[in-house]
């Protein structure tokens, strides 16, 4: 298949090195060092024991690219209008776009208008070319150009429509991204996947953030243990009174929903690195939905409010 990767960040840079060992036409959206080493040297992935050399064609703008089977694009929830503003050069007749990212998507919910100020995206991408993806996968940049992989055998990516039509493009990626080692089963509702995974991430970005530990620091104390399970708890109400079956969404492969314990959630690396957060989409969003629906949130109102403050306090994240 001819697929882009926008955004070959640490995610990205994963996906797109094993769709690219496995026989795919391979291209990739990326800048500074690690733009520059992807096209000296190719794209390197350190997976367990295993060195994964991918071969794509690395590039700073998508004009140069032209029309895809699909495009993944991997960036960052606060970072997507780079994508709308290049999306046309990639997109042909039938191009599925492949949003995979944290939190609420963009295309959730018209209500919550933040996620797509001035309709910008949905003004380049048509609603029949979306598809939702969910990462479970735990990746760091070590050097530009070289990706680790901190879970190999456990790797995950659900895709899906929003509109939950199963389509012969849809089971095509599917099949592409199983047959390059990364697990993605079919899914009834990609919402499903989308708050299994935000009932983990709502407290491990808002108290590892808080704390500045790692996710197996923090489960060390018994009273963050706690805290934890009530915010897990209560992101579990909000997705029930949207109608959504969280204990239907797929597994990993190893059956864990646990991974990268040992490793700082991404929230964190961004506060301490200095880059713009996901606060929107991560947190906000979901608070945003409790209060539509009328669900009390106690704990995530107190964890979401302090990272916002937080992040605004450091120019991270315009409230």
């Amino acid at each position: 298949m001819k697929l882009c990767v926008f955004g070959a960040g640490a995610v990205g840079g994963h996906i797109a090195a094993k769709l690219a060992a496995a026989g795919n036409d391979v291209s990739v959206v990326a800048r500074g060092a690690h733009l520059e080493a992807m096209r000296s040297r190719g794209l390197k992935l350190l997976h367990g024991e295993q060195i994964i050399q991918g071969k794509v064609r690395a590039a700073e703008t998508a004009s140069a690219l032209g029309p895809q089977d699909a495009v993944f694009v991997t960036l960052k929830a606060n970072l997507l209008s780079a994508f709308a503003d290049q999306a046309e050069c990639l997109l042909g007749a039938e191009t599925a776009v492949v949003f995979v990212q944290n939190g609420i998507p963009w295309w959730y919910d018209a209500r919550l208008v933040r996620l797509d100020p001035g309709g910008k995206l949905a003004r380049a991408v048509a609603p029949q070319r979306i598809v939702g993806g969910v990462a479970y996968s735990a990746n760091e940049i070590v050097e530009p150009g070289v990706i680790e992989n901190n879970v190999p055998g456990n790797n995950m990516l659900v895709i899906g429509r929003p509109d939950r039509k199963d389509t012969a493009l849809v089971r095509a990626l599917r099949k592409a991204l199983d047959e390059a080692d990364i697990s993605s089963p079919a899914v009834e509702d990609v919402r499903q996947s989308i708050w299994s995974k935000l009932g983990q991430n709502l407290w491990t970005s808002t108290l590892c953030t808080l704390t500045g530990m790692r996710v197996s620091e923090l489960q060390e104390y018994a009273e963050l243990k706690a805290i934890a399970a009530r915010a897990s708890e209560e992101a579990g109400a909000i997705a029930r009174a949207l109608g959504v079956a969280l204990d239907r969404a797929p597994r990993r492969p190893s059956g864990k929903s646990a991974s990268g314990a040992a490793h700082k959630p991404s929230m964190l690396q961004d506060y301490e690195r200095g880059r713009p957060m996901e606060v929107e989409a991560q947190l906000m969003a979901p608070v945003a939905l409790a209060r539509l629906e009328k669900v009390h949130t106690p704990t995530l109102d107190v964890l979401v409010s302090l990272v916002a403050v937080l992040a605004a306090a450091k120019g991270l994240f315009t409230h």
